[in-house]
């Protein structure tokens, strides 16, 4: 297939009628457009111009080729435009996934602000508790709240969340107050597990004097909706382990009360994944941008409303 550079030549030699001006035009030598247009005539297996000292005149073969070596330039300069107008004026759908209660609590309330100030970016958010696969699921970016999986996306990290075992003051009334992670196994207490399929056992690292230490909690409910938990804990069902933002209100209200303080959780680490692309979309680069600045300000807010005696 002949270059965009050849047709290019092919097209200024044949509107100009000359090769030394088509060369200027295209700011290359002479000797660079003579070549390019041999190029293109060896390419194609005919002559396009007949050549003499003083003039070059388009064959009939060349006569053929010019109209549709122009519709091919126009349409790779529209084609080249609608990808600058979309890069200066970035428009389309955006496929988001959050786990529910960052969805809920710090994407969703600063989804309507960015589009509010980019009205032609649609942003789709789908919200999950589970571990989502962001190629799998044609998502452009996904939010994380803890561990991060190993599997080559880019992460923009946003911040360190504060994480709370809690339980209701009914429950601790009922079943006693648990002081550490081992309380929770040798004085069988309920805990409420954010569970999916294929999961077998459920283990919550808690901070000991020791180091890290995972406990194998159990109890009678499980739910894969973090939000079943938190109302599953008001009703006094047991232990709920979440991030402080999640449950500020009832922490501060006495609706749910900190338990194993002696061995709390360690914060979890919120961050933004993306594809790993040379060249990032715009649009997704606008969102995570502007999503970074607001949740920063959403969990400092949200840090004014309850915060963790240390």
């Amino acid at each position: 297939m002949a270059s965009i550079n050849t047709i290019r030549m092919f097209v200024r030699v044949y509107e100009l009628g000359n090769m030394s001006a088509a060369a200027r035009d295209l700011q290359v030598s002479a000797a660079v457009a003579s070549s390019r247009i041999a190029d293109l005539e060896r390419h194609l297996g005919i002559r396009l111009f007949t050549r003499t000292t003083r003039s070059i005149q388009p064959t009939e073969q060349g006569r053929i080729y010019y109209p549709m070596a122009v519709k091919v330039l126009e349409a790779l300069e529209e084609a080249e435009a609608a990808v600058q107008e979309i890069t200066h004026h970035p428009r389309g759908s955006l496929y988001v996934s959050a786990p529910l209660g960052v969805g809920r609590r710090l994407i969703a309330p600063n989804v309507v602000l960015f589009q509010d100030r980019y009205p032609d970016i649609h942003v789709r958010l789908r919200l999950s508790d589970r571990r989502v696969d962001l190629a799998g699921e044609g998502l452009d970016a996904g939010f994380l709240l803890g561990d991060l999986p190993d599997s080559g996306l880019k992460v923009r990290a946003l911040g360190d969340c504060a994480r709370v075992l809690c339980a209701s003051p009914g429950y601790v009334a009922r079943r006693g107050m648990p002081c550490c992670g081992a309380d929770l196994i040798g004085q069988g207490h309920d805990c409420l597990l954010l569970r999916f399929p294929g999961s077998r056992e459920f283990r919550w690292t808690l901070q000991t004097p020791e180091g890290p230490q995972s406990f194998n909690v159990k109890g009678p409910y499980a739910c894969d909706d973090g939000d079943v938990l938190t109302a599953w804990a008001l009703d006094g069902r047991g232990v709920v382990l979440k991030p402080v933002f999640d449950v500020a209100e009832h922490l501060a209200s006495g609706a749910l009360i900190p338990v194993c303080e002696d061995t709390p959780p360690p914060d979890a680490r919120l961050a933004c994944l993306f594809p790993h692309k040379k060249n990032q979309d715009p649009k997704s680069r606008l969102f995570i941008e502007f999503m970074a600045e607001r949740i920063k300000a959403a969990l400092r807010r949200r840090a004014q409303i309850y915060q963790l005696p240390r």
